[in-house]
């Protein structure tokens, strides 16, 4: 399910763009997994962080970070899927979560297949049923923010910093 690799970084200049100064070749560990048009793929999603922030020994972030990376990958799911793209199926997943850390950060980044930007709910809202994604993203996450992606794939990249202690 999952890959690791500085390659992980390659159609993410935008999202670095998009952060604090972060130098490319600081980067300590990268890890990916593809995930399916189905919802039971917040589970899984869920599951590959707290393996991947235990393999790192970050475990003790893994509350906050699963909180914003399930968000993220219902978005995705949700919003960002055309209405006849099949759940089912073993085609090429359309979604994909990717794991970055620094020294002293963490990003959590969701690439989907929409060109839309993320939309979050008005304040005034929040007694709605859905549509507190990005409300609990910005509130657990340090910072956070989307770019689209160039060339192929198409689609965006929506993503969350984590700062982490300095050791």
């Amino acid at each position: 399910m999952g890959t690791n690799g500085s390659t992980v970084l390659e159609p993410f200049e935008p999202l670095r763009q998009g952060l604090p100064p972060i130098d490319p070749a600081a980067v300590s560990s990268s890890a990916s997994c593809a995930l399916p048009a189905r919802y039971e793929a917040v589970c899984g999603a869920r599951q590959f962080t707290k393996s991947t922030l235990a393999r790192w020994e970050l475990g003790e972030r893994f509350d906050d970070v699963a909180l914003v990376v399930s968000e993220l990958v219902t978005n995705a799911l949700r919003h960002a899927l055309p209405a006849d793209v099949p759940r089912t199926g073993e085609q090429d997943p359309p979604v994909r979560l990717h794991l970055m850390r620094w020294t002293s950060r963490l990003v959590c980044a969701v690439r989907d297949p929409s060109d839309e930007s993320p939309v979050a709910r008005e304040e005034d809202d929040f007694s709605a049923e859905s549509g507190r994604g990005l409300f609990l993203v910005d509130s657990f996450s340090d910072s956070w923010g989307w770019h689209p992606l160039a060339g192929r794939p198409s689609g965006k990249v929506v993503w969350a910093l984590f700062r982490l202690r300095a050791e």
